[in-house]
């Protein structure tokens, strides 16, 4: 009966979006390797000099964090989850080519409550008041500047070892319920081709050896004035989104403190959803600024920059309603359209 209410609300979800094409469903069944292997080809732009985002919505307890982290354990590989297998492709691309000079540099934050708190800091500040946490949190603005990255086991180590401090909590649909937004950015640096001026590793669809151009994200030509500073690096940014769900007080049962969070919770998913809404009505005003979570996201949801949604919903008859919101969602997404690289597209996937 579960999956005859999803295949309903994904009809009832294509009729809002008036679109033809159809997304992959995964089901319960589904192995994380089919799930990636959906989303490979995209890290490709990466290498491309695009901005990237692969980000999962929906309510809580459907299987976001699984989908994204997995148990992070080598262990248990077949089960690992988006962030360590996009890891491995990326450093496995990098080395395809070592004649390129390449950096990557990870950050891993949190967005609690509006604020954006990082997870590699040394130093961390007390708890908020409530139940305690798992550890402690800090701000972002004390953030420690850490080595590049040269491996994807210290990139996974580095995310596995973070994870110990996100803001997490139990209710009534959730044990270890996600308290805010995780956003793990791998962000790729590159030197000029070969070391001399004008040449570019490669620029926004032009494939991954390139010809003269610009970076994503820079405006400037090799002659134009201040081209030299632009000449020394460019960049592409990963971004790796783990949102927390959408959540109704009703079911949660969390009050207090808890239910702080859910409003905030609620109302950074809202902005998300504002925003993209702007961009698929191209609007000349879009609303960034609303919200710490999407000025985090802003480089990844508009200019030369790609989108994956994987929506992450509920077979149950008695979440319906939560899952064509979430369909609901990631029909919008589908609509953006903004710069040369071109929209998003969407993916559902059932809980285990």
């Amino acid at each position: 009966r579960g999956w005859t209410s999803l295949q309903a609300a994904e009809r009832r979800v294509r009729s809002f979006s008036g679109s033809a094409r159809v997304s992959p469903v995964y089901g319960p069944a589904e192995s994380q390797q089919v799930v990636f292997a959906d989303v490979c080809p995209l890290l490709t732009s990466l290498l491309d000099w695009y901005n990237v985002c692969i980000l999962a919505y929906g309510q809580t307890g459907c299987g976001k964090s699984y989908t994204m982290l997995g148990p992070l354990s080598k262990d248990k590989r077949g089960d690992l989850g988006i962030v360590p297998r996009a890891a491995g492709e990326l450093f496995r691309l990098i080395s395809e080519n070592p004649s390129r000079s390449l950096k990557v540099d990870v950050s891993i934050v949190e967005v609690y409550n509006d604020d954006i708190l990082d997870l590699l800091a040394n130093e961390r500040r007390p708890a908020v008041s409530g139940p305690p946490w798992e550890a402690p949190m800090t701000k972002a603005t004390k953030r420690e500047v850490s080595p590049p990255v040269r491996s994807a086991e210290d990139f996974v180590a580095l995310a596995a070892g973070s994870l110990r401090f996100r803001a997490r909590r139990a209710t009534r649909v959730h044990a270890g319920s996600s308290r805010s937004h995780l956003i793990i950015t791998a962000t790729v640096t590159a030197a000029p081709a070969g070391g001399s001026p004008g040449k570019w590793p490669c620029t926004p669809g032009q494939g991954h050896r390139g010809e003269m151009g610009r970076p994503a994200g820079g405006r400037a030509s090799p002659g134009s004035p201040g081209a030299q500073q632009v000449r020394e690096q460019v960049h592409a940014k990963l971004q790796l989104v783990d949102l927390a769900g959408s959540e109704c007080a009703g079911v949660s049962g969390v009050t207090g403190a808890a239910l702080r969070e859910t409003s905030f919770i609620n109302r950074s998913l809202a902005a998300l959803a504002d925003v993209l809404g702007a961009l698929a009505e191209h609007r000349d005003h879009i609303p960034f600024r609303n919200s710490q979570l999407t000025r985090v996201l802003q480089d990844v949801l508009g200019g030369d920059a790609k989108l994956l949604v994987i929506l992450c919903v509920s077979p149950c008859r008695k979440h319906v309603a939560e899952t064509l919101q979430v369909l609901g969602f990631g029909a919008q997404a589908r609509h953006v359209q903004r710069g040369p690289a071109g929209g998003g597209g969407a993916a559902a996937r059932k809980p285990r």
